[in-house]
């Protein structure tokens, strides 16, 4: 597993956000990606599932003493998952508390 950090490429995000460098929305035809917010939250979780089981699989080579796998690469693993899990939690709250103001609104 590679496990190299990249450097942030700022101009990339913006892109893939659908934005220019100056922060104003790209026409139609220039976003990148075009995907729904439903399809990039599917994306997401998927994402997020894939290094919890990745982390299960190195536990539990580790505690079958894998010699190839390391107790460091577990580690960084169990830390990705966990992280990812609770960005993914914390989205999900944000969206509850979004909705429930939206629905207390008068109209």
């Amino acid at each position: 597993m590679d496990l190299k950090l990249k450097p942030f490429d700022f101009a990339q995000a913006a892109a893939r956000a659908g934005l220019g460098l100056n922060g104003q929305p790209l026409a139609k035809s220039k976003a990148v990606g075009g995907a729904s917010f439903g399809d990039a939250m599917a994306q997401a979780m998927k994402g997020v599932s894939q290094a919890q089981q990745e982390s299960s699989r190195l536990q539990r080579e580790v505690q079958l003493d894998n010699p190839t796998v390391s107790l460091e690469e577990t580690m960084i693993a169990m830390q990705k998952s966990q992280l990812g899990f609770q960005a993914t939690l914390q989205v999900r709250n944000r969206l509850v508390s979004a909705y429930s103001e939206i629905m207390n609104m008068q109209v």
